[in-house]
């Protein structure tokens, strides 16, 4: 593997790592909001997790699964902030909580990994 590819490869698992962890340590708190919620949690965290384990083994789809993990984390942050999620209500004033916007910085990043990798063929 080219050194170029693996510093994608790496930094695009790494992101994806740290979005699943965040969400996992989060799921707890959300099972408290409603269960559903606390699922999607432990969903975003199996995600990331299976598109990290994939991104590794070399697999091309893997990057795609990551996107839609992290496009997914994206949209229910905007969400539960602005418009609120089922059975709960939006939360504006919870935008700049340390865990959601810590989640957000490596959503963001392996986005933007992904689209350098992408844009230079490496994916």
């Amino acid at each position: 593997m080219k050194r170029r590819q693996q510093m994608w490869t790496w930094a695009g698992i790494l992101f994806l790592l740290a979005t699943g962890v965040i969400h996992l340590v989060a799921a707890p708190d959300a099972f408290q909001e409603a269960a559903y919620k606390g699922w999607l949690f432990y969903a975003n965290s199996a995600g990331a997790l299976l598109a990290a384990i994939g991104i590794y083994a070399r697999q091309r789809l893997a990057w795609f699964l990551g996107l839609a993990v992290t496009f997914g984390a994206i949209a229910g942050y905007v969400a539960s902030r602005t418009i609120g999620l089922p059975m709960i209500p939006p939360e504006p004033n919870a935008w700049f909580e340390p865990l959601g916007v810590l989640s957000l910085v490596a959503e963001f990043g392996f986005m933007i990994i992904m689209f350098l990798a992408w844009r230079n063929r490496q994916v």
